[in-house]
């Protein structure tokens, strides 16, 4: 009979944020696949639990994640467990899951903490809709259009971020979100939890010496500035809608796609325009 994939939320600081279930699970798997297995050794000392660890990891985890299946099919149950927080969602995870179950391996979720969602209830901001982008990509082409979306986005956008690299984030955030507000939430659950809020300007100017993993929240887009950008983008001649992303640094393909979408024209279409 094949084992079962327990994918199991820990705390993301307050090691009270553990649920019952999770603890029952915790005792019941045969294996624990950790992203860290120092780090979660500390929780498994905290709770009694002694358990085989399996380091599972994001350098490692197409290598890893045949092992754990074929262990799986074996009939062993595991544990997933990530550093902090909810599995898969910024973590480690997604390829174990996604092959488990095309060997039609029962996988299930054990709910708990996850450092977006509560950053989020306690930010003030809309969020009856969010749009998650977690780390903002390293490609400069990548980070360029990931920001264009972000600069567009009309609901509370969230973003995940290191210390020695929010002043960074900050700056290019300047540059598009102008004065909507920005919450940075860092130490959730923790004695020293901190939620700042300002413009991107302002809080780059009010951090001295970043410390610990930022949860990043911004206000959405006012739709009625956007409808506005889109009016006044779709009133300009193919040409010049071609010359206004070219500025921005996107490549050709990139530029007729997104004029096909402003225009909501087929790129065939527009491709012609420049054969």
């Amino acid at each position: 009979m094949k084992g079962e994939l327990f994918i199991v939320a820990t705390p993301i600081g307050n090691l009270e944020d553990i649920t019952l279930r999770a603890i029952k699970v915790l005792n019941y798997v045969d294996i624990i696949a950790a992203e860290d297995t120092r780090h979660t050794l500390k929780l498994l000392n905290h709770l009694n639990i002694s358990k085989p660890l399996i380091s599972y990891h994001r350098h490692n985890e197409d290598i890893k994640t045949e092992d754990l299946i074929n262990k799986l099919l074996d009939g062993k149950n595991i544990a997933l467990v990530s550093d902090a927080g909810t599995p898969v969602i910024s973590d480690p995870g997604g390829e174990v899951v996604k092959v488990a179950l095309e060997n039609e391996i029962k996988v299930t979720p054990i709910p708990g903490a996850c450092a977006l969602i509560t950053a989020l209830i306690a930010s003030g901001l809309d969020a009856k809709e969010f749009a998650f982008i977690g780390f903002l990509p390293l490609n400069k082409k990548n980070r360029k259009e990931k920001l264009e979306e972000i600069k567009n986005e009309t609901k509370t956008i969230i973003l995940y971020e290191a210390p020695h690299k929010i002043i960074k984030t900050l700056e290019d955030l300047k540059e598009i979100t102008k004065n909507r507000t920005i919450i940075l939430a860092k130490e959730l659950t923790k004695i020293h939890e901190s939620y700042i809020k300002g413009t991107a300007e302002e809080l780059i100017d009010r951090l001295n010496e970043p410390k610990g993993e930022y949860v990043i929240l911004i206000q959405g887009a006012q739709k009625s500035t956007l409808d506005k950008e889109k009016e006044e983008i779709n009133s300009l001649t193919i040409k010049e809608h071609y010359e206004y992303y070219e500025k921005q640094g996107l490549e050709k393909k990139d530029i007729i796609k997104k004029i096909a979408k402003d225009r909501n024209v087929s790129k065939n279409e527009i491709y012609k325009e420049f054969i």
